[in-house]
């Protein structure tokens, strides 16, 4: 068959800080047989018109309405299209009325089953991947992504699933309470074989939700790239700052960039999105002078809408991040999205202003989605981009690129200036965007 793997955007537009999507590359390696086109909606124009027998897409909330647009547009004119991803995972019937069929969880195993049912002419509604099998077999067809105008970043993924249940996160809905990791080993043999096809100069990427599954696992891989000379970053829970040794092993390892959920300085806040570990490795300021000590950038994030939140605790976490000299940022209202806890409590309170407002057309990228306890959804939106624009003031890129504390070489200087620029420009395209066409 001749496949037509599609990336869709939140929009019809083209963005200017998308990454390779490591799921497309792992269709088409386990597409064995089958001639791949492969289309990222976030960085080219999808065709009018394709030339395949399959069309299949990854579907996340924030581009469903987009996904859906595209289905209804390459089924009229007679193609069979499949979905899968967190949104249909989570949403089966919703996903089941724009596609042929879906695919719910991981798709190894239950893709190539469904390429064999289309082959054949007997494709079913529903697939359920597994979940629970060993990730010793991940293979990526990274040539998909020649020639296309992604972010200078390879993705790289180590495991699955996160030890925590935060609130307003849906991993722990879609891979339950198991973390899965691959090989230490197979890890190493990837990267070794990245290096030398780019350089030991890219910056990579790993993808997990939380790094730092356990301390083996985290000791382990660390211990197995470590002599590859290679500079990376990820995204790991604040908890590893307990442990200076494991601190001093990211960064020997060549760990350039941590991404932290900070999340709230409130306690209470950090109580009601079931995150009240934040706090086990001391001031967060601390954590953050222990990173940078070491050589490691900080992309903190931050969530407000919480019931402790008021316009006053969003600023005074803007004015923590920029005391801090966080290399970058980012302020969100709270996005209740299928699959989290926080998408049910708001629901069963009756605190959302449109329950489906990934579908809703009044819906725009930053507007407000419910209604919080200590303000309006109007001021949570406002306050939320207001910190936004702050931090990324041209004088704020200023202090902090070039004015902080870090031992950084001139390649971190180069990245972290670039990715602020990034942010900037695209946190003001985004804001207001219509979901969809």
């Amino acid at each position: 068959m001749r496949i037509a793997l599609i990336r869709p955007n939140m929009g019809d537009y083209r963005s200017g800080d998308a990454m390779p999507p490591l799921v497309m590359g792992i269709l088409a390696a386990r597409a064995s047989g089958h001639e791949i086109l492969f289309y990222d909606d976030r960085v080219e124009a999808v065709p009018e018109k394709l030339d395949a027998d399959l069309v299949a897409m990854s579907v996340e909330t924030f581009t469903a309405r987009r996904a859906y647009e595209l289905a209804a547009h390459f089924r009229r004119q007679g193609m069979r299209l499949v979905m899968g991803g967190y949104h249909p995972t989570f949403l089966p019937q919703e996903a089941l009325a724009h596609a042929d069929a879906i695919i719910i969880g991981d798709a190894e195993g239950a893709w190539e089953r469904l390429l064999a049912d289309a082959e054949a002419g007997c494709l079913h509604r529903i697939y359920r991947g597994d979940n629970d099998a060993p990730m010793t077999q991940l293979r990526i067809d990274r040539s998909i992504f020649a020639g296309k105008s992604y972010a200078p970043v390879d993705l790289v993924q180590y495991g699955r699933g996160c030890r925590f249940a935060c609130d307003f996160c849906s991993i722990h809905g879609f891979y339950g309470h198991r973390v899965r990791v691959r090989p230490a080993v197979d890890v190493q043999r990837e990267l070794e074989a990245i290096r030398e096809t780019v350089g030991r100069n890219r910056l990579l990427f790993f993808v997990d939700d939380n790094l730092f599954s356990n301390r083996e696992n985290l000791t382990a891989l660390l211990a197995a790239i470590r002599p590859l000379g290679l500079r990376w970053s990820c995204q790991i829970s604040i908890d590893v700052a307990r442990d200076p040794k494991l601190l001093d092993g990211l960064a020997e390892a060549g760990c350039r960039y941590a991404l932290i959920g900070f999340e709230s300085l409130e306690p209470e806040n950090l109580a009601q999105m079931k995150k009240r570990w934040n706090q086990v490795s001391g001031h967060y300021l601390d954590v953050v002078r222990a990173l940078h000590r070491r050589g490691i950038g900080i992309y903190g994030t931050f969530v407000f809408g919480y019931d402790r939140d008021t316009p006053e605790t969003i600023r005074r976490s803007l004015d923590f991040a920029l005391e801090a000299r966080l290399e970058i940022a980012n302020f969100n209202p709270l996005t209740p999205t299928p699959g989290s806890g926080l998408y049910q409590r708001l629901a069963q309170e009756k605190r959302l202003l449109s329950p489906q407002w990934w579908l809703d057309p009044k819906y725009r990228y930053g507007d407000p989605i419910f209604i919080p306890r200590a303000m309006s959804p109007e001021m949570l939106a406002q306050e939320c981009f207001e910190a936004k624009r702050r931090f990324y003031a041209w004088s704020s890129i200023a202090r902090r690129v070039l004015g902080g504390d870090m031992p950084f070489s001139g390649f971190c200087t180069a990245i972290t200036a670039i990715a602020n620029l990034i942010s900037r420009r695209e946190i003001y395209r985004k804001q207001g965007r219509v979901l969809g066409t």
